[in-house]
């Protein structure tokens, strides 16, 4: 395809009259794994929203494989915070994976035989097979956030956007995230993750976009992921080690 998987320019989005995104410009490589981190009201969700065209922007310009969002939402797959999800909804895991394939039917085809066989094989790839009849609302947290995983799986995207997907997690949910992570990788898919957790952003991440309020930074891990971007990131509220080993609590 041409042009960056995603390429954003001067981007600005306020909430009330209230700056939270100002001038914000980047690109990033195909085929890579993207960490996107900042403190607390930084503006990293907003930033995919607005990506994404769930939210409005005062300025700037989105191009998704140099052509406007709107034209390429079929090749876009969205994992949103769990938190924003109303899982009191009557419908179980199957189903909702299944929905990831409506943009590939259009308005008037229903799924058939063969969108229940690739949701289910998506199911199994995050552990989730034996869950398809199970309402979502009987669900734990971490089968939940791997249920959206496998809709986002069933969508065959080529450019992937996450808002927190390892937030609140069991060890093994968390192993399934990193799983499927490095096989959408391997598939040359690109992948937007928001995400807390510093101590292990270099073992996660081949890029980054240090974000507060601005763009602070933009690169590869290794050269963008240092002690005085992340200062200026993060200012007096960040103390670490020289390997990002040790982060207090509460403050990302």
């Amino acid at each position: 395809m041409k042009g960056y998987p995603l390429e954003v320019s001067h981007l600005t989005v306020a909430y009330q009259k209230k700056p939270v995104l100002r001038s914000v410009s980047f690109q990033i490589p195909e085929g890579k794994l993207i960490g996107v981190l900042g403190p607390n009201g930084a503006g990293k969700s907003t930033l995919l929203k607005a990506v994404l065209g769930l939210i409005p922007a005062l300025d700037g310009e989105v191009r998704i494989y140099d052509r406007p969002y709107r034209e390429q939402r079929k090749i876009i797959g969205y994992v949103p915070q769990r938190e924003s999800v109303d899982w009191d909804f009557p419908t179980n895991a199957l189903d909702v994976v299944m929905m990831g394939r409506y943009g590939h039917l259009g308005w008037f085809r229903r799924p058939g035989t063969k969108e229940r066989q690739i949701a289910m094989e998506c199911l199994a790839k995050v552990g989730m097979a034996d869950f398809a009849g199970r309402q979502i609302s009987q669900l734990s947290g971490g089968q939940q956030q791997r249920v959206f995983l496998a809709r986002a799986l069933a969508q065959n995207a080529q450019l992937y956007f996450m808002d927190e997907p390892f937030s609140g997690v069991d060890a093994t949910t968390e192993k399934a995230i990193i799983n499927l992570l490095h096989e959408l990788k391997e598939q040359g898919k690109t992948v937007l993750v928001v995400h807390h957790d510093l101590s292990t952003v270099k073992e996660y991440f081949d890029h980054v976009l240090l974000l507060n309020g601005e763009l602070v930074a933009a690169g590869p891990t290794e050269e963008t992921f240092t002690p005085a971007n992340l200062h200026s990131t993060y200012g007096g509220r960040i103390a670490m080690l020289a390997d990002f080993a040790t982060v207090p609590s509460g403050t990302v």
